[in-house]
C-alpha cells in the first residue's frame, strides 16, 4: 500500500495537470520528454477519472444547499464550461504512446476505455465537440472539426466493445493500477458495466438502427461468461483515500463545507417519507433537535435549493436546517470515490428490464441495487423497507422509482452522473419553484462552449452551433442526445 501511495505522490508531482484547455495542447511538444513509462501515467489518469466527489454536482442535483452567496450551480444560472477534459485525453494519448513504445498492449486497451470515459464526459456537457481530429497528435491540427455527438457515441461503443474483447485475451501484467491492483477481471467488469451505462444514456435512441442499442445491450447481459459484469460491491470502480498528504478525502477540513452547506429540503423529506436510515449517515441533526436521538427522522431538516438566499439563510440561522454529516469534512479517509458501482449497474439492469430490453427480473435488480447501496454506507436496511408503498417497484411509475433510489445511492459521489440521469428521464424531480431560482425556472440542459474556442477555432465552433442549436449557443439548447 505504501508503494501505491508513493506512486500516486510521485506522479502527482511529475505530471500534475495545468489549467490549459486549448485543443492544440493535445499536439506533441518536441521539447517534452516522451519516454515516461505507461504505468506511471496510468496512476495519474486513474486519479483524474475516479475522483468524482463534487460539491458543485451536489448543489445542482439537489443534495445540498449553499448559504454563502448565490451559487450558480444551485440556482441553475451557469453559462460556460471549459475544455479542461482534453487535458485528460492528452494524458491518455501519452500512455498509449508509451505503451506502444514499450511494446506493451494492455495500456493501449485501457486507453480505449479512458478515452471513451473522458470524451463522454465532454460531449454530454456541450453536445458536438472535437474528437477524431483533436487526438491526432502527429497531424498538427490546431483547429479541429467538431464531431457530431452521434459519431462520438458510435465510436465509444465500438471502442469499449473492442477493449472488452482485447482485454479478455491479453496476458500482460497491469502495474501502476491503484484502483484494481492489476485485476483484469475487475477491469473487464468495469468496461462492460460502463458500456451498459453508455447504452442506457441513449435510451431515447432505440429506433436508430446505426446504434442498435437494445441488441448491443442484450449481447452483454445474455453472455456474461464472455462479458462479465459486477457481482457485488467488491467489484466497485472505487478510488480509496488515505490519511496522507495529497491522498485525503477532497473536502477534508474544508471550512465552507463545515459552515455554509446544508442538506437540501426535498432530499431530506424524501428520505423521511421512505423512513430511510441512510439519512442518519448523510446528515447531522438540526440544531433545534440536537438532543433528539440520531434515528429520530423529525430531527432533520433542510433548505430548498431553489429558495431565495435570504430565506434560506434565515431558516439556517433559526436552527431548522441540518448540516452535512461531519465525516465529510472531518474524516480524511471517509468513503471511496466511485466511477461506477455495482448498485448503479443493478439499477441500469432494472431499468432495462422495465423497458423490455432484457428478460431479467426488474424487481430483483432493483432490490439488489438498494441493498448494495445500504451496504456501501454501512447501514442496515430495515426489514420492512420494501413494504413501503412509496418504495416497492410497481407497474405505474417504475422508472421514476428506480431513478429515485439511484439518486439516493449517489449522494456525494459519482460526480454529475445523477444530474445527467435526471436530464435523460426527468426523475427525480429537482425543484425550481422557489423564489430564488434563475434561468427562468428551467434546469439547464448543457453548458455553453468555452469563450477561447471563439478565438482559436471560430469557424468550426460556429458550424457546430448552427447545426445543433437554432437559437444559438445557450444553456437550454437540446443536444442530439436529448432529442
Amino acid at each position: 500500500m505504501n508503494r501505491i501511495i508513493s506512486v500516486i505522490f510521485f506522479v502527482f508531482l511529475t505530471f500534475s495537470f495545468t489549467n490549459c484547455s486549448k485543443i492544440e495542447d493535445l499536439q506533441e511538444d518536441p521539447n517534452r520528454a516522451t519516454s515516461v513509462s505507461p504505468e506511471l501515467l496510468l496512476t495519474n489518469i486513474e486519479e483524474r477519472a475516479f475522483n468524482n466527489v463534487s460539491l458543485s454536482a451536489a448543489l445542482a442535483s439537489r443534495y445540498l444547499s449553499y448559504t454563502n452567496g448565490v451559487n450558480s450551480n444551485q440556482y441553475y444560472n451557469w453559462q460556460r464550461s471549459s475544455f479542461d477534459g482534453y487535458d485528460d485525453l492528452k494524458q491518455v494519448q501519452k500512455m498509449v504512446e508509451a505503451s506502444e513504445n514499450a511494446g506493451i498492449e494492455v495500456y493501449k486497451i485501457l486507453g480505449d476505455f479512458f478515452n471513451s470515459y473522458f470524451i463522454i464526459n465532454i460531449t454530454r456537457t456541450f453536445g458536438d465537440v472535437p474528437y477524431s481530429e483533436a487526438i491526432l497528435a502527429t497531424e498538427s491540427i490546431y483547429q479541429p472539426a467538431y464531431d457530431s455527438q452521434k459519431s462520438i457515441y458510435l465510436k465509444v461503443l465500438n471502442d469499449l466493445k473492442s477493449a472488452s474483447d482485447a482485454l479478455a485475451l491479453n496476458t500482460e501484467q497491469i502495474t501502476g493500477d491503484v484502483v484494481f491492483n492489476g485485476d483484469k477481471l475487475k477491469w473487464r467488469k468495469l468496461i462492460n458495466s460502463y458500456y451498459l451505462r453508455v447504452l442506457m444514456s441513449l435510451s431515447n435512441k432505440t429506433e436508430d438502427n446505426d446504434l442498435n442499442i437494445i441488441e448491443r445491450f442484450q449481447e452483454i447481459v445474455n453472455n456474461q461468461s464472455k462479458y462479465p459484469l459486477m457481482a457485488s460491491n467488491q467489484d466497485n470502480a472505487a478510488l480509496n483515500f488515505y490519511n496522507i498528504q495529497g491522498n485525503r478525502y477532497p473536502y477534508f477540513n474544508d471550512n465552507d463545507l463545515q459552515t455554509a452547506y446544508f442538506m437540501e429540503k426535498n432530499f431530506v423529506e424524501k428520505l423521511q417519507e421512505f423512513q430511510d436510515p441512510r439519512l442518519f449517515i448523510f446528515a447531522e441533526r438540526k440544531p433545534n433537535a440536537a438532543d433528539a436521538t440520531i434515528d429520530d427522522f423529525t430531527a432533520y431538516g433542510g433548505l430548498k435549493g431553489s429558495e431565495d438566499l435570504n430565506i434560506n439563510t434565515s431558516i439556517a440561522v433559526s436552527g431548522e436546517a441540518s448540516r452535512i454529516a461531519e465525516r465529510y469534512f472531518f474524516d480524511p479517509v471517509n468513503e471511496p470515490s466511485i466511477l461506477l458501482s455495482y448498485w448503479e449497474q443493478e439499477f441500469i439492469l432494472s431499468e432495462a428490464a422495465v423497458r423490455s430490453w432484457i428478460t431479467g427480473d426488474a424487481t430483483e435488480y432493483y432490490r439488489n441495487g438498494i441493498s448494495a447501496s445500504f451496504d456501501f454506507f454501512e447501514t442496515e436496511i430495515p426489514e420492512d423497507y420494501f413494504d413501503n408503498e412509496a418504495i416497492a417497484l410497481n407497474t405505474d411509475d417504475p422508472i421514476q422509482r428506480i431513478m429515485q433510489q439511484k439518486y439516493i445511492s449517489m449522494f456525494m459521489n459519482t460526480g454529475w452522473q445523477i444530474f445527467f440521469e435526471q436530464r435523460r428521464t426527468g426523475f427525480p424531480d429537482f425543484n425550481t419553484d422557489g423564489s430564488g431560482i434563475l434561468n427562468n425556472g428551467q434546469i439547464p440542459k448543457r453548458w455553453m462552449y468555452p469563450v477561447e474556442e471563439a478565438t482559436n477555432n471560430e469557424e468550426n465552433l460556429e458550424d457546430a452551433i448552427r447545426r445543433q442549436f437554432p437559437q444559438g449557443d445557450n444553456v437550454n439548447g437540446k443536444m442530439w442526445l436529448l432529442n
